[in-house]
């Protein structure tokens, strides 16, 4: 990720202090936003201070080496336990999240490691989880770019790139693959994903910084385009894949997957493979996050004056169902690309995955 042709991660560690972008302010302001205890950290997962599947299961990660830093020797393991826990009960549908929590639970403190020791641990782990997805984001998108031909126009919904991920992204990666590796010719059509607009923001946002061309349209316009003949390829991101191929990810994925097929367009999911959930059967299963209402009533942005602010844009009297995630059934999906290639979105194919390293 550069911005101002400078290199950064969506979130990294400095000490006991967890680093991340801000990127509620973004594309307006760019601020990097210092998360110093594990309050700090809840919140600034629930506020989506730091979002997206891969950089969620990072702040997971570094949040509880955090809360191993800052506790005392005297009932370590409980505090550490019970941050583990915190942790888990802010964002219930990104699978990462808990890959990275139930890994660093399992394999480092049931050793009856001492505290400094488990310390240390924790730290490492979750520095070598934070570069594994920023790796298998790479490889997402070397593998992800050879599905997209020179002069493509290549359909994505909500935000899968840099700022979901450590780095790279899932579905934008085999977009930068291709215009920075290959000097393909691509252009992109951004979804805007209301209702917090993560493509007209953030997605739109990174493309600028890359020098991407592209488009932001209102959801509802993208199966205009796919019947029009004006989209080639469809590649989103996903918050939790299940063991049969299922696939959730952000609101409206579902939509433009139909629709997608109805058109003979290939649709296809990019995620690592430490979005799978290999303990969920199916779709049905994923929990499914149900979002303030306000972020349906209201929207925020830049005023003509240069300032940030909050409007309503709906009746006082009425009230929002805001469901932040569908499913897409794996019926719907051409291929998921993962860091280990492409493969069917089929229990089958997710058993592929899964027999090989899982670094997640």
């Amino acid at each position: 990720m550069k911005v101002n042709n400078k290199h950064y991660r969506t979130i990294w560690m400095e000490g006991e202090t967890i680093r991340i972008i801000n990127q509620p302010l973004l594309p307006h302001k760019f601020e990097i936003l210092n998360i110093n205890n594990l309050e700090e950290l809840k919140r600034a997962i629930n506020d989506m201070q730091i979002r997206g599947a891969g950089a969620i299961g990072a702040a997971a990660g570094y949040g509880l080496a955090q809360a191993a830093l800052k506790a005392k020797d005297e009932n370590f393991f409980e505090t550490v336990i019970s941050a583990a826990d915190e942790i888990k009960h802010t964002r219930p549908t990104a699978q990462n999240l808990f890959t990275i929590i139930n890994r660093m639970l399992s394999g480092i403190i049931d050793k009856e490691q001492n505290p400094g020791d488990t310390r240390k641990a924790l730290k490492a782990e979750a520095e070598r989880y934070a570069d594994y997805d920023a790796n298998a984001c790479k490889m997402i998108g070397k593998f992800g770019a050879e599905l997209i031909k020179d002069g493509a126009k290549v359909s994505t919904h909500c935000n899968a790139g840099w700022l979901a991920f450590v780095d790279w992204g899932s579905a934008l990666s085999p977009v930068y693959y291709a215009v920075n590796e290959q000097k393909k010719n691509v252009f992109v059509y951004v979804d805007e994903t209301r209702p917090r607009c993560q493509g007209s923001r953030l997605t739109a946002w990174e493309l600028v910084q890359e020098k991407i061309p592209h488009a932001i349209i209102a959801d509802n316009v993208t199966g205009a385009l796919m019947w029009k003949g004006e989209i080639d390829l469809v590649i989103v991101g996903a918050d939790r894949i299940a063991a049969n191929g299922d696939v959730a990810n952000k609101i409206g994925t579902y939509s433009s997957a139909v629709v997608a097929k109805e058109n003979g367009i290939p649709f296809y999911v990019a995620a690592p493979s430490s979005t799978i959930d290999p303990d969920c059967e199916s779709g049905g299963s994923i929990p499914i996050e149900e979002r303030n209402q306000d972020e349906t009533l209201y929207m925020f942005g830049m005023d003509d004056k240069g300032d940030l602010s909050r409007v309503r844009i709906s009746p006082a009297e009425s009230s929002a169902l805001n469901l932040g995630f569908d499913v897409t059934p794996a019926e719907y999906i051409k291929g998921i690309i993962t860091e280990k290639g492409i493969f069917p979105a089929s229990k089958e194919g997710i058993s592929t995955i899964l027999r090989g390293n899982h670094n997640g």
